[in-house]
């Protein structure tokens, strides 16, 4: 509460200033850039720093949970949550909303793995963008086809160190390892931050819960 308080101060105070500019006719550039840059420090708070920096899993909840008019975002606490009934009526928001095809295949890909619907990545695949998230979803195609010494040598290419990790944690769990998958599910986990680290929280809360204590 005191922290919504505190907002509402800041940006009260952005807009007296804002008006006091307007009154004494300062320069409309002056005004412009000041407006420019409350909304900007507006959008790094409110969007950006949770998208990208946040740790806190209640706070990234919040965020997520909020996010009903933006498919895109929206769609990644229908995916952690396993919110099944949501899931594809927001697939279809999103199919309709971004046009670009590489856009599409990752959320194909990422529709695909919330499925275990291998088929539907590997259609994917071949429109992402040569990037970290190409190489994870083929990573994941090798691990599902059983060829466990080619998934380890192409996920070196990842730059990524929870995706890495978060690879490594699936070979191990696949193989049984449930020690070393548990210690680099802890690793992909604490070094993540945002989104990611949202969406990996909510999975190890299921399939490795004993990695969700010891979080730093």
């Amino acid at each position: 509460m005191r922290k919504s308080w505190w907002e509402f101060v800041i940006y009260f105070v952005a807009l007296i200033f804002f008006l006091f500019m307007l009154i004494n006719e300062y320069s409309p550039v002056l005004i412009v850039g000041v407006v420019s840059v409350t909304i900007l420090i507006a959008f790094i708070k409110h969007v950006f720093y949770p998208l990208v920096f946040e740790k806190r899993i209640d706070r990234l909840e919040s965020f997520l949970s909020k996010q009903q008019n933006t498919p895109g975002t929206y769609i990644i606490y229908v995916f952690a949550n396993r919110l099944d009934d949501e899931a594809e009526l927001v697939m279809e928001q999103i199919m309709q909303k971004y046009k670009r095809r590489t856009t599409q295949a990752q959320f194909k890909a990422a529709y695909g793995l919330y499925r275990k619907d291998m088929f539907a990545i590997r259609q994917a695949v071949p429109h992402i963008g040569l990037s970290d998230y190409r190489t994870y979803y083929e990573t994941v195609l090798l691990l599902e086809d059983g060829q466990r010494d080619q998934a380890r040598e192409r996920l070196q290419f990842i730059k990524k160190q929870w995706m890495r990790s978060t690879l490594l944690a699936g070979i191990e769990l696949k193989a049984e390892n449930h020690d070393i998958a548990t210690h680099h599910a802890l690793e992909a986990l604490n070094s993540s931050r945002g989104v990611n680290r949202y969406v990996l929280y909510k999975e190890y809360e299921r399939v490795l819960p004993e990695v969700i204590g010891h979080i730093s």
